[in-house]
Formats: structure tokens, C-alpha cells, sequence
């Protein structure tokens, strides 16, 4: 996996905001996730491949051919003519058209679609001679030497018209031109029978080849894993590059780290950030290896002003796709700290206070401060009184002792 280093900085509220607002991640990508973009092509006349000539009763004798439909871009698709009495253009472009949209309202290619996909999944190209040849000679054909190129192109395509125009081989002569003898006759019989025969259930038009992830930008905060980012896709992952911090890696929902060949249609990807990353971005994107399917239509630019031939495609062809996704995480809040406190000790309840000095004389204890406020009369004041006297009876008779004396 090919990881390089992101971009990471102080800038992430404001840029985390500004993804919480909407800013797509799709234009840091420079890419949506995709599908298979709309083939278009042209024929090249220079380098088909001819079968023979087909003999279809009543004077009707069609020449064959597997044309070679160059498309934009590189690629070239080996094909078969589904329309007998149209001409082919090949100034003209074929761009690719879903079934529906066959250009002949009335052709039988509608009611028969399905039966001349097997047919093509079936015959040549789409399996080799020798295959072929083995299939037929399992059924109990006889053929000559085998099979060869041209009884194998003239026999499919002539079970395609027999599907697309209601064209039938001519079961007494069916193979004309150059080297059309009866052993020629005798192998594309066999193979046209089995290509229209019980066999042939048909098969329903195939999806697009696509790659796809969802959703295209997930934001979050370090220390989590991002995700899930799930996969859908009609091909087989050949690649995955990711332009991420480092430390920041793809993994699955246990931890895992991914790899391209750990990733197929359904798997889910996560992007794990570690817990101390600041504020950042990535993004990843997977790349795909989908065929471009047998039975794919190609219809003729500017059809509806004056047809041209229309092509369907004999065998598949590898087509790559790129799908993108991107993500932005916050730093991980910090964990606020309370202010520390200092506490001052109580004293105790229990400490000992010295108590105030106190005269000779005994004083009784008051009541506690818990007892009933005290009104004018104070318990004391008998006491008080009686102690005067005696201390008034002492001082008399001290006097009357000193008088006598003197």
C-alpha cells in the first residue's frame, strides 16, 4: 500500500468547520466515486476477422464477419452485426446503448435479446475452438478436423440473425465462398444447432462494470476509527493508494490494516487515527479491473435521421475504474483540569480552651445557653445578700472587741 505523507497543522477548527459546512471532500480527490464511463467507438473496417458467406434460402447470401469496434480510449471489442439489412457506416461513431434502447422499435431483437446473449456467451469468441469443438462433439456432432475461425464466426453469426431478424441458415447449402465444402456445410450446421437449440434459455442483460464507495467523506475526531466506507463493485480490486499522515492507516473494523487484495465488492474500510494526531486530512482510492460484458449494445450515432449498422459485443473486454473517498478528523479534546485548592483545617471541636480566671469565692455555674432565657430575679442575688451579712456581722464584732480593749 503506497502511503504518503498529509498535511496536518493548527488550521483544523476552521477547516473541520468549513467540511461540517459542506466543503466537499470530492475536490480534494479529484474524483467522484465511478462507474463505467459511456463507451463510444468506431468500426475499423481494416481489421475484422471474415467467416464464411451464410446462405439464408431464397437467394439471400450474407457475408460474416467479426468486426473489430475500436473505442475511445484504446480499448477494441470484438463484435456481430445484429441489424442484416442495414449498412454499416463506419465514418460513423457507435456510442453504447442499454437494450431498451435498440434503435428498431420493431426489430426482433427486443423479443430475443435475451436468446442471442447466450448465443454470444456461447458461441466464438466467447469460448475458444477447441471448447467448442468439444461441446459439439459431447452432443454427438461429427465434425471435420475440428472446428476452425471461419465455420466458428459464420455459424454464431448466423444464429444471431436467426434471433435478430428471423434469418434461418439454409439447412441443404448452408456455408458459401472460398473453401465452403460439405465439411465446412456439415460444422457450421452443428455448431448454428446448438446455438439455437433447446440449450439456449438466454441470459439477461449484465450490469455495468462499477466502483463505487459510500459515502465520499467522513469527518471525525483522532483516536476513533472513521468509517465504515463500503465497497460496491462488479470488477476485482487491482490497486489502493492513500495520501494520509503518517500513522493514520486503512483497516477493517477489528484493526486490521488493509492491503488492495484484502478489499472485494462489500468489504467496509475504516481509517484508524491515532489518538494524538492534531487536526488533519486524507483521502484513499481504489482501483478496479471490471469487464466491459458480452451482449453490450452499440448503436450508431444519428440513427434516427438515417441507420447504420448496430453492434453487439461477442466477448468481454478488461476495463479499468477508479472510485475516491476522503476524510478530516479533529485532535481528540483535552481533558480540562480543576484548579487546585488549598483547605484550611477546622479546629477541633474537641480542643481544650483555658478558662478565665476566677476569684476566691465559688460561684455556682449559671444554666446552660440552651436553657430558657433568664428573666429580671437572678438565682445569685440571695447568695449575694447573705454573704454581706456575715461579712457585716464579722466586721461589727471585730469593732466591739477593739472598743473593749481600749
Amino acid at each position: 500500500m503506497r502511503s504518503r505523507r498529509g498535511r496536518t497543522g493548527g488550521k483544523g477548527a476552521a477547516r473541520f468547520g468549513a467540511v461540517v459546512a459542506g466543503v466537499s471532500i470530492a475536490a480534494l480527490l479529484g474524483g467522484v466515486p465511478a462507474a463505467a464511463e459511456e463507451a463510444r467507438g468506431n468500426i475499423d473496417t481494416t481489421h475484422g476477422t471474415a467467416g464464411y458467406t451464410v446462405n439464408l434460402g431464397d437467394g439471400k447470401d450474407r457475408s460474416t464477419e467479426l468486426f473489430e469496434l475500436d473505442l475511445d480510449g484504446g480499448n477494441s471489442l470484438r463484435s456481430y452485426c445484429v441489424e442484416i439489412d442495414v449498412s454499416i457506416d463506419p465514418k460513423r461513431s457507435l456510442r453504447e446503448r442499454p437494450w431498451d434502447e435498440f434503435p428498431n422499435p420493431h426489430s426482433p431483437f427486443h423479443e430475443n435479446r435475451n436468446e442471442i446473449n447466450w448465443v454470444l456467451h456461447h458461441g466464438y469468441p466467447a469460448n475458444g475452438l477447441d471448447a467448442l469443438a468439444g461441446v459439439l462433439t459431447d452432443q454427438g456432432a461429427e465434425l471435420h478436423d475440428g472446428l476452425d475461425e471461419k465455420e466458428a464466426i459464420a455459424a454464431t453469426q448466423a444464429a444471431v440473425w436467426h434471433y435478430s431478424d428471423d434469418e434461418d441458415l439454409d439447412r441443404d447449402d448452408p456455408a458459401k465462398g472460398k473453401g465452403a465444402d460439405a465439411n465446412a456445410d456439415a460444422d457450421v450446421l452443428a455448431l448454428y444447432d446448438y446455438l439455437t437449440g433447446e440449450a439456449n434459455v438466454g441470459i439477461g442483460e449484465q450490469p455495468d462494470p462499477a466502483l463505487e464507495l459510500t459515502p465520499e467523506e467522513i469527518a471525525g475526531n483522532a483516536g476513533e476509527k472513521l468509517g465504515p466506507f463500503t465497497v460496491s463493485t462488479t470488477g476485482d480490486i487491482t490497486g489502493l493508494s492513500s495520501e494520509l499522515p503518517e500513522g493514520v492507516t486503512l483497516t477493517d473494523s477489528e484493526g486490521n490494516e488493509l492491503e488492495g487484495g484484502d478489499i472485494a465488492d462489500g468489504t467496509e474500510i475504516y481509517v484508524d487515527v491515532p489518538a494524538d494526531a492534531q487536526d488533519g486530512e486524507g483521502s484513499f482510492e481504489l482501483e478496479a479491473s471490471a469487464h466491459l460484458d458480452t451482449g453490450r449494445l452499440f448503436v450508431s450515432e444519428g440513427y434516427g435521421k438515417k441507420p447504420a449498422q448496430s453492434l453487439i459485443v461477442a466477448a468481454s473486454q478488461r476495463t479499468k475504474l477508479t472510485a475516491g473517498a476522503g476524510v478530516q478528523w479533529q485532535a481528540a479534546p483535552q481533558p480540562t483540569t480543576p484548579p487546585e485548592t488549598t483547605t484550611t483545617e477546622a479546629p477541633s471541636t474537641t480542643s481544650q480552651v483555658a478558662a478565665p480566671p476566677t476569684s476566691d469565692a465559688s460561684v455556682s455555674p449559671q444554666a446552660s445557653e440552651d436553657s430558657l432565657a433568664q428573666t429580671g430575679f437572678s438565682a445569685l442575688t440571695p447568695i449575694l445578700i447573705g454573704v454581706g451579712l456575715v461579712g457585716a456581722g464579722v466586721a461589727a464584732l471585730l469593732l466591739q472587741r477593739r472598743r473593749k480593749n481600749a
